[in-house]
């Protein structure tokens, strides 16, 4: 149990570190991004649809992996009784 209660530390400390640090960065593919920054420049929101669904497309991943973790953390949650032998 230390081990995973270390581990959830050691995790939240580093999603603490990075949420604090805000860093611009670009990650869109040229055509998404120049798509986005001329219907942004002449008042459409197309861009911000093409955004969404680029952090939709991100979040879907996350969710997949996190629903597996929670399956496996409830089936291995608790330990076997051995039979005793009779």
């Amino acid at each position: 149990m230390k081990i995973f209660k270390r581990l959830f530390v050691s995790l939240s400390l580093v999603c603490a570190c990075l949420f604090v640090t805000p860093v611009a960065v670009s990650a869109q593919c040229a055509m998404c991004s120049l798509n986005a920054e001329n219907s942004t420049q002449h008042g459409n929101t197309q861009g911000k649809g093409l955004n969404n669904g680029i952090l939709f497309l991100l979040g879907m991943p996350f969710l997949i992996g996190s629903g597996v973790a929670i399956l496996w953390y409830t089936k291995f949650r608790k330990k076997e009784e051995k039979s005793p032998l009779l």
